[in-house]
């Protein structure tokens, strides 16, 4: 959709996230395996990992939760959290990444997923992570071309239980799926049409046809490497047009300056990943709220208290909170057992 076209603006609210990054005291360019790295040209550790770390403070200051996976000598691009595993509540697909320079980097965030109780499936195929792997609502949008094969989405069918759709890249400078797409919310995307092949556009018209459609000066900045979280959507700064359609909708936009990141071939959304347990805290609101409207609409007392009536409609939601809280404590004992 243009800039030009009229859109309904809605009442917008964040959801508080868990993000997992990667210290960036070794981010460098010392190779090319994509077409924004040049090891000849001047690039400034320094300034990249004071960029990491604006970043990082404005999303803990947007209200959301930060943990920082520890640096590794040798791994330059280990900053690239997102690349490292899809991780959906409690289990998570383990990249296999295509890059030798970079397959190193698997065994470390294995054992950080491990310690911190999540449940960790090896990827059979290339794959890397949230990179190729973009969660929209109950919808999972799977890249492949040039990082993950397309052999690796049926895996990731399995694994997660939700629509996987397969769109195939096309341009070299937007290797990841998630310099093409941006996950704004949980319906809405920002694309940029050009990045896919024809049957890849045709499919995203149909599914979201209010996509906001990024422009290709936006997209060179890496703009749909964004991070929404429903209210606040942060994106790099110099975005000129999406950054107007953003706020045409009802967001509210922050800008981070990530120009030295982007000379190693990343942006914003490839530093972060989604933490552990998202969808289950998404559960155990939908439990709470279940049993506050069941109080509200028949103002429980004991004196009206029909011990059959409240248990049918209540026992589901304590059963669910039960499970949750089951599951979160077996998550627990498994990170103490193995620290």
């Amino acid at each position: 959709m243009s800039a030009t076209e009229t859109v309904r603006t809605t009442a917008r609210r964040s959801r508080t996230r868990r993000y997992l990054v990667a210290s960036p005291a070794h981010v460098d360019v010392t190779y090319a395996i994509n077409a924004w790295m040049d090891p000849d040209a001047p690039f400034d550790p320094e300034r990249a990992a004071a960029q990491w770390r604006t970043l990082v403070a404005t999303l803990t200051s947007l209200g959301h939760r930060v943990d920082v996976l520890p640096p590794l000598p040798g791994l330059p691009d280990l900053v690239f959290a997102a690349n490292g595993a899809l991780v959906l509540g409690r289990r998570a697909l383990l990249s296999r990444f295509a890059h030798p320079q970079r397959q190193p980097e698997a065994a470390h965030h294995r054992s950080w997923l491990q310690q911190h109780g999540i449940d960790v499936v090896e990827a059979l195929a290339p794959c890397e992570g949230e990179g190729d792997l973009l969660v929209v609502g109950r919808r999972v949008l799977a890249g492949h071309g040039f990082r993950t094969s397309i052999e690796a989405h049926a895996q990731v069918a399995a694994l997660t239980d939700r629509e996987v759709l397969s769109l195939e890249l096309t341009d070299p400078r937007f290797y990841h799926l998630d310099t093409a797409i941006g996950v704004v919310d949980d319906t809405t995307i920002a694309w940029f049409p050009d990045a896919l092949t024809p049957d890849g556009r045709a499919t995203i018209e149909r599914l979201y046809p209010d996509a906001i459609e990024v422009d290709e000066h936006d997209a060179l900045l890496l703009g749909c490497n964004l991070v929404g979280d429903g209210q606040h959507v942060v994106v790099p700064a110099g975005v000129d047009r999406l950054g107007h359609d953003l706020r045409a909708r009802g967001y509210e936009v922050v800008e981070v300056d990530l120009s030295e990141l982007l000379l190693a071939g990343g942006g914003l959304a490839l530093a972060f990943r989604r933490g552990p347990y998202e969808d289950l805290r998404d559960a155990a609101r939908l439990a709470v709220l279940w049993l506050a409207v069941l109080l509200l609409a028949d103002g429980l007392t004991w004196s009206r208290y029909d011990g059959l009536r409240h248990f049918l409609l209540g026992f589901p939601a304590v059963a669910l909170l039960a499970g949750l809280g089951g599951d979160a404590a077996v998550g627990w004992l498994q990170a103490r057992s193995r620290s």
